[in-house]
């Protein structure tokens, strides 16, 4: 059995996923349903869950002001909130599991799915510290990933990153430091997270950070030349955004 936790200030919110819990997923035992933050660090400190679920918002408070008063954080959690750019982007950045209300009895599934699947239960502590870090620094250039691999959890910045090339259904990230780490989602899913900080896709292999941009040679598409040295070509028709973008920083 998975010793579970719900937080959720809504009660019809609380009621609807409680039922779905019970009604569909024999293996978790709901340990303590909560309201607000004060329940809710009251109930993992006393009862140890293995697998929270909480809302982002709980009335005029953040559960993540909840969670950075916690010692360690030997849980796993999966975060259930409407729509919220930044929050949702914080937690994307994380590698940290969530569901976009409303959400359906398969969209949960496929969350409790991931969560058995884990391998490395230790890698949260380095997921919440990302997650803290990028909730305290707005500026684009200060942002840290946590980038999932095949061998468990990579975090760094956002400008260590100089490029992105496809492998498949990979990706590898070339870093300043000239290590090569390989991402395990697409190139498109990396793409959406990173747009609004500084990264354009310029071919359909490479996604490239503007900031590590040092030449840009003429052609029909023309090609980039990176910090690291390394020659990108750009697209025909990626050519136009690519110079408007590189002449907005």
């Amino acid at each position: 059995m998975i010793r579970t936790v719900i937080i959720e200030d809504e009660e019809c919110s609380r009621l609807l996923l409680t039922d779905m819990l019970q009604e569909n997923f024999p293996n978790i035992e709901i340990i303590a349903v909560c309201k607000n933050n004060h329940e809710a660090k009251m109930a993992i400190e006393n009862l140890q869950p293995e697998l929270v679920f909480s809302d982002v918002e709980l009335g005029k408070e953040s559960v993540f002001e909840m969670l950075q008063q916690l010692g360690d954080i030997n849980f796993e959690i999966i975060f259930t909130t409407g729509y919220d750019k930044y929050a949702i982007q914080a937690i994307k950045f994380s590698a940290l599991d969530y569901l976009l209300k409303p959400f359906t009895e398969e969209d949960l599934s496929a969350a409790i799915n991931h969560y058995q699947q884990k391998q490395n239960k230790k890698q949260s502590t380095q997921q919440f510290e990302a997650l803290f870090h990028n909730l305290k620094n707005f500026q684009k250039d200060s942002k840290k990933i946590a980038l999932p691999t095949a061998n468990g959890l990579t975090v760094f910045s956002l400008n260590e990153i100089v490029y992105c090339q496809a492998e498949i259904n990979y990706t590898n990230f070339f870093l300043v430091s000239k290590n090569k780490i390989l991402g395990t989602k697409t190139l498109k899913e990396y793409e959406e997270l990173l747009e609004d900080y500084d990264f354009i896709r310029v071919h359909k292999s490479h996604l490239i950070n503007l900031h590590h941009v040092k030449n840009y040679l003429r052609g029909e598409g023309g090609t980039v030349i990176m910090s690291n040295g390394t020659s990108v070509e750009v697209s025909r028709r990626k050519k136009e955004e690519f110079l408007k973008r590189l002449e907005t920083l």
